[in-house]
Order: C-alpha cells, then sequence, then structure tokens
C-alpha cells in the first residue's frame, strides 16, 4: 500500500515525459501543440479505417482541424484532380486525344481524370477569354446617318455623290426600301424592334449586348454536345456502338477544341510580338494540324480506313456546323428576348 502513491506519481510523470516527447513542438506564445491521434474510424459512416480511404463510402481518412493544407488539397483535388492523372490526361488530350478516349473505354479510367470535369474546366477557361477579348474589344457604332448630322466637308462630298446618281434611281431605291419595310412580318418587326433596343443608340451598347451573348454561349455548347454524339450515333449506326461511348468521345473533343484553340490563340500572339512575318503560314500550319488531330481522332476511336473517315469527317463537320448555327441563332434569340 505504500507504494500505491508512488506508482501513480512515476505513472504521471512517465505520461508526461511521453506527451513531452510526441508533442515537443511549440505554438504561439510559448504553448505547445496538442496533437490529435490519427483516425481509426470514418467520419462520415463510421466504418474501420484500413488505409487512406475509407474502403465503404470512399471518403478521405483526413482530419481537417489538423492542418489548412488538407482542405485546400482536398479542394484541389475534387474540382482538378490536381495530381499525374490530371497531367497524364491533359498531355494526352493536347497530343493525343483519340487515345484518350479508347483509353477510357477500354475501362482504365482510373489513370485519367473524367470527362465531363475535364470539360467543364476547359469550358470555363475557354470563355472566360472569349469574353476577355470581348471586353476589350472596341465595337464601332452603326455608321447610319442623317445628312443634317455630317460636318460640312463630309456634306459637300455626300452631296456629290448622291448628285452623280440619277433621280429616276434614287427614287426607286426608296421605293424598294419601303416594299421591304412593308413586306416584314411580325417575327422580323419583333427581332428588329429588340436589336434596337438591345444596341442602343447608333449601336452604342453593342459591346455589352456581345458580353451577355458570349456569357450565354457555354450553356449552349453544353447542350451541343448531346447533339453531336446524336450525330455520331447516325453516322456509324452500322457499327452498334453504344451512344455513352460516343457521348464520351464527343467530350473529349470539345475539350481538344478548347485548349488547342487557346493554344493557338497563345501562340499567335506571342508570335504576333516576337516574329510578325511568321504569324501567317505558321498560323496555317497549326490550324491544319488542330484538323488532322480531329481526323485521326475519329478514324482510331472509331477504327475505319482513311476512306470512310475522311468522308465521315465531312459529313459530320457540316451537320455539326448546321447544329451550332441553330444553336447559335436560338442562344442570340433568347438573348435579345431576355430583359
Amino acid at each position: 500500500m505504500p507504494d500505491e502513491p508512488a506508482k501513480l506519481i512515476l505513472g504521471d510523470t512517465a505520461i508526461s515525459a511521453l506527451e513531452e516527447h510526441h508533442n515537443g513542438k511549440r505554438g504561439f506564445f510559448g504553448r505547445r501543440r496538442r496533437q490529435r491521434a490519427p483516425l481509426t474510424h470514418c467520419e462520415n459512416c463510421g466504418a474501420q479505417l484500413t488505409g487512406r480511404y475509407c474502403a465503404q463510402c470512399g471518403q478521405a481518412a483526413v482530419d481537417y482541424r489538423r492542418s489548412f493544407r488538407h482542405v485546400i488539397v482536398d479542394v484541389l483535388d475534387s474540382f482538378l484532380n490536381w495530381d499525374s492523372k490530371f497531367f497524364a490526361t491533359l498531355g494526352l488530350l493536347i497530343t493525343r486525344p483519340w487515345r484518350l478516349t479508347n483509353e477510357f473505354l477500354a475501362g482504365r479510367r482510373m489513370r485519367y481524370a473524367h470527362p465531363l470535369r475535364l470539360y467543364l474546366l476547359a469550358s470555363i477557361l475557354f470563355f472566360l477569354g472569349v469574353n476577355q477579348l470581348a471586353k476589350s474589344a472596341h465595337l464601332r457604332p452603326n455608321t447610319n446617318f442623317k445628312r443634317e448630322e455630317l460636318p460640312p466637308e463630309a456634306r459637300a462630298k455626300y452631296d456629290a455623290a448622291m448628285a452623280k446618281v440619277p433621280p429616276s434611281e434614287r427614287k426607286d431605291f426608296f421605293k424598294a426600301a419601303d416594299k421591304d419595310e412593308a413586306s416584314k412580318n411580325d417575327f422580323e418587326i419583333w427581332v428588329e424592334a429588340r436589336a434596337k433596343e438591345k444596341f442602343g443608340e447608333n449601336g452604342a451598347n453593342a459591346q455589352a449586348f456581345l458580353i451577355t451573348l458570349i456569357n450565354n454561349l457555354p450553356g449552349m455548347m453544353l447542350c451541343c454536345i448531346p447533339l453531336f454524339a446524336f450525330v455520331l450515333k447516325i453516322l456509324y449506326l452500322r457499327r452498334h456502338v453504344f451512344y455513352i461511348d460516343h457521348l464520351i468521345y464527343a467530350l473529349h473533343i470539345h475539350t481538344f477544341a478548347y485548349v488547342d484553340i487557346m493554344l493557338i490563340g497563345f501562340a499567335t500572339m506571342g508570335l504576333s510580338r516576337i516574329a510578325p512575318n511568321l504569324v501567317g503560314w505558321m498560323s496555317a500550319i497549326l490550324w491544319t494540324t488542330f484538323a488532322v488531330q480531329i481526323l485521326l481522332s475519329i478514324r482510331r476511336v472509331y477504327r475505319q480506313g482513311w476512306f470512310f473517315s475522311l468522308i465521315k469527317f465531312c459529313l459530320g463537320g457540316v451537320a455539326y456546323l448546321a447544329v451550332l448555327s441553330i444553336a447559335l441563332f436560338a442562344t442570340f434569340l433568347v438573348t435579345l428576348a431576355l430583359p
């Protein structure tokens, strides 16, 4: 019994020594940091942890209270998958987009970023750049004017030019203009009225309308991808390819287009400053390479010969341009209709 207090004292001393050994680092104001015990059970489902991720629900075994760095890394990993997987995907996307699709369809998906996530990231960056270009552009106002608004010298030149036109032709011209105005239907009148309202007097608000239109384009392009996959489904109907396979290829090839167009734009801007004389033919080479890569991707994803691949490349391109034109016109009308 006399030894009981001594054992308690020695036990407390040993525990304190162990805590001081493991928690030797001091924080601010000389206070020792208290190290939290590693996680043994998943905080999400309560299952016992056997590795870095929960075998039951897949949540990472990370205690966010331990380090703010884990929060930043997890955000980047969730949105960008910012690791070797992301860079491997980006490398294949730029150099051999067809292999990226073939690898994904073959079931080797863990090596590469998800097609939809990759597309959304490229789409955000691409249209952000297009938006900045539209903001930096200086659009000229409408050149429609009245004779009375011209300065004296310009008015004299205008009168001299009009004097050379026979009066009969001038009369016929104004008659034709009045006839065209009278032949407009309700839809054309609505479009013209909304365009005048949106563009403002002499096109003063044209740049604001263009920026609004560009902001609506990402949603339009996202809707066009299933349509493009449907075009591919029709072109390769006899090959019995699943629609989801066409959709994966459509996501990859659109992402490739966004990334490659941005790279070509950066290269063109760089060459215009360093070697302006080389811009013309270098741009031609880059755009030709861009088209050839798309043709190669069609051939190697769908595994057909050059002849049929070239025919379907042309047919698919024409069909998709028609789809894009209709979608762009619909987006233009929606932008006009919005307040």
